[in-house]
Formats: structure tokens, sequence, C-alpha cells
């Protein structure tokens, strides 16, 4: 793998903005370690100071310090490594009254200057090597004032913090080292179940889309994500499904008339026949061209609708003046089997919808009454207001009624609940109620099969009502 597509891995940039972030973060940490520590070893050896300038005070007495200043005692101590740094000096601080031996081995040019000031603040002097904190002040031993001037070298400070700033050098790569195999580590543990996922995904296909994908926490994100593409290849199945489903029945009902009329031309074609018998052969066959392009129409019309392309014309439509136009039409086809097809309608009910579209819903509608109601049957279209203030229209006949089994799927398409009977009925294409359905939802409606536990069927279109 080249270096720019192990860059592409989501494992490694988790990885690199871990390291990146702990890089941050203990470079912080150190700083502010270092910052802290130099403060307080600052902080200490300012005390230090303090602490030996008030050794003077507490450790001598007036009779020594007049003493110091007559001449007749000398203030100085034997060598010592551990011998602290002071001057004691006159109250003007023009005469030296005594210096420690670690003073007098570590003489400072600026401290006569400085004993002619005390102001009693710490002085840092850079310009020694190592530099060196000098303190002068005044304090008072009895009745008499002196100077005393006390100095602390840097250089233990220093060289501790230039032990820990190694230290958090030398750590901080190993830190970072362990931080970046512990990042790479995690990121390959939290990453693990994406890889499965892949590895599943992998072998799904159109023939094999009952796979779903592992799901190891359904409660975390990733756990989502699988249960939504599981969800997703769920839908796909079932839309493959019907697709394959869609396919099969519209060859079966392709293949019907087609066959139908070449069985007819074949039989035309045995013999010399009378000009009658040839008229009827072609009625025939034209019946059947008839219904062929009945569902050819039918079938656009739905792929239209499944791609998003009918372009709807909004308008203000009448529903019980729609019923009493459908009612009209298909009157014709209802005196030829001495039906009546009769219109309830409690008052003017409008809905916003494209009229076409609508009345193709209800043409449908009807016109399955029709087909499905006996000799001498009664349709009813009633339009009416719902309690909720929804526009209703209810088509209602007095036919065999659809059984309970087979009400979930009156609305698929080229599903009939009687096959054997769809002929007899005027070679229906089942593909009416799947149009009707689209018809009323793409308007904002909804169509329904409604509960009837009697002979007949009620299907229901509900639309929002325009007061």
């Amino acid at each position: 793998m080249s270096l720019r597509k192990r860059f592409r891995s989501v494992r490694i940039r988790l990885t690199i903005a871990y390291v990146v972030a702990m890089l941050v973060v203990l470079a912080v940490y150190a700083g502010v370690v270092y910052v802290s520590v130099q403060r307080t070893l600052s902080q200490a050896l300012d005390k230090a100071l303090r602490d030996d300038f008030a050794w003077p005070k507490s450790m001598m007495t007036e009779q020594m310090v007049r003493q110091l200043i007559s001449g007749k005692a000398r203030f100085e101590d034997t060598e010592s490594e551990e011998s602290q740094w002071m001057q004691l000096w006159s109250e003007n601080g023009q005469k030296l009254l005594g210096a420690t031996f670690e003073a007098r081995r570590n003489p400072i040019d600026v401290a006569a200057d400085l004993a002619k000031n005390p102001d009693g603040n710490i002085r840092t002097l850079n310009e020694m090597v190592p530099p060196r904190r000098i303190l002068t002040g005044t304090t008072q031993v009895g009745n008499v004032m002196l100077v005393v001037q006390v100095s602390e070298s840097e250089a233990p400070m220093r060289q501790n913090l230039r032990d820990l700033l190694l230290i958090l050098l030398l750590g901080l790569p190993v830190a970072v080292a362990i931080a970046g195999l512990g990042g790479y580590t995690l990121a390959r543990r939290a990453l693990l179940p994406v890889d499965r996922m892949a590895e599943q995904a992998r072998l799904i296909t159109a023939e094999r889309l009952k796979e779903r994908l592992p799901v190891d926490n359904p409660k975390d994100e990733l756990g989502r994500l699988a249960t939504v593409f599981n969800q997703t290849l769920k839908r796909l199945e079932s839309s493959f499904e019907q697709m394959r489903r869609f396919t099969a029945d519209a060859s079966h009902e392709l293949r019907t008339p087609l066959t139908a009329m070449r069985s007819v031309g074949e039989i035309g074609l045995r013999g010399r026949r009378e000009a009658s018998d040839y008229r009827e052969i072609i009625g025939s066959m034209l019946e059947e061209v008839d219904r062929l392009s009945l569902l050819v129409d039918r079938l656009l019309m739905l792929s239209r609708a499944d791609s998003g392309e009918s372009m709807l014309v909004r308008d203000r439509v009448d529903l019980a003046e729609l019923a009493e136009e459908v009612t009209a039409q298909l009157d014709v086809l209802a005196e030829e089997k001495q039906q009546s097809v009769t219109v309830e309608a409690g008052g003017s009910t409008l809905c916003l919808g494209d009229r076409m579209v609508l009345r193709q819903a209800l043409l449908n509608l009807v016109d399955n009454a029709i087909k499905y109601s006996p000799m001498g049957g009664t349709i009813v279209v009633r339009v009416s207001i719902s309690a909720d203030g929804m526009a209703v229209l209810d088509v209602s006949d007095t036919g065999p009624g659809i059984p309970v089994d087979m009400r979930p799927r009156v609305f698929d398409r080229f599903y009939r609940a009687d096959r054997s009977r769809s002929r007899e009925n005027g070679g229906g294409t089942g593909l009416g109620l799947s149009i009707a359905r689209w018809a009323v939802e793409v308007n904002g409606g909804q169509l329904t099969l409604e509960s009837s536990d009697g002979p007949g069927a009620t299907f229901r279109i509900t639309l929002p009502n325009v007061v």
C-alpha cells in the first residue's frame, strides 16, 4: 500500500489526529510544569534570601554590633562549603563591617553601590557567571542601624530546571509514541465493526438482498448506522421483489392479449370463410388491441408517476360536481348491467388538487364498482365532510366484496382478488386501484378500503377541505 493510500485510511487519519492532539496536550502540560517548577524554585530562592537577611537581627546583640563599628571585633566565619554570602555595612553604607567566607570568595562588584541605597529589594545580577540574586536592606539591632547584604547563586536552581527540561524533552517523544500506538489500537478496535460491515456488504448483490450487515451494538453510532443500512436493504429487497413481480405480471398481462390475437388470427387463416366470419375475427382482435392499448397506457401513467414526471395543475375542485360528471360518463356501462349509480352530496365540497388526476382516480373506482357489482346492483358515490373537517368521497357497491386476507394487497399493481373473473368483467389489468391510489396521494389525500362485514366494498378518498 502506497503512502498516499495509507493516509486515506480512516484508521491512520484518526491515529495521526490522536497523536497530534496528545502532542499538543503533552507540550502544554510540560510547559505548565516547567513554568510552575521555575516559579516554585524562584520563590524558594527568594525566601532563602529573606531568611538569611533576618539572621543578624535574630542572632546578634547591640553590643556585638557596636564592637564591629568600633573595630574591636571582626565579623567573619571560617572556610566552609555551607557558608552563606553576607556582608554587614554601617548605617550609611560607607564602611564594610564584615563579610562571610563565601562573600570574600565570590565578591560582587556592585555590592558597595547597592549598600549606599538599601531599598530592601531583591535584584538579579545576570551579568555574573553564574547569575546571582542579592538583597540589600537595613535592619535595627537594639538602637543601632545596620545595612545587611545577602546573596544566593542561581546555579542550583538553573541546574534543576535544566534537568527537568531534559526529562521533559526525553519523555515527550516516548509519551507520544505510546500515545500513537494506543491511538492506533483504539482506532483499529473502534473501526473493526466497519471492516466487518464492509466485508458483509461485498457479499450483498441483487440476488442476495436477504443478507444484512452485522450489528454489534445497536445503541452506538456504528450500530445505528448498520441498522439504517439494514433498513435500506430491506426496502431495496422489497422494491426488487415488487419490480420482479411487476415485470412478471406485466409480461403475463402483455402476453395474454397477444396470444389471443395470434390464436384468433391463426383460426381465421384456416380455410376460406364468409365475410361476416372475418368481421367477427377482426372484431375479436380489435378488442384485444384495445385491451393491450389500455394496459400500455396505464403502465406509462404509472411509470411517469414513479419518475415524478407528472406535472400537476392545482385548482379548486368541487368533489360533488366531479362525482356527477364521472357517473354521467359511466352511466352507459351501468345501464348495460341494469345497475343504478347515484350521487349523494351534502353540499359543495371543495378541495385543492389537479382535477384531471382526481377524475382518473374516481373513474377507476366507479368503473371497478360497476364491473364487480352483479346485474341490477347499486353503486353509490357519497360526498361529505368528516368530523375533523376533511373532504370525503366514498364509492360503495353491492358486489361480492373483498376477502379479509386479500385486502392488504388490493392496491398492489396487477393484483386481482379474483383472477378467474377478470376477463369476464371487461378484461381488467389490475392497475386501476394502484393508479387511483397514486392519483389521490399525489394530491395530498388518502385512498383506503373501508372495513365491511356484509357484501360489497367501499373505497374512501380523503382530501384536505378548502373552506
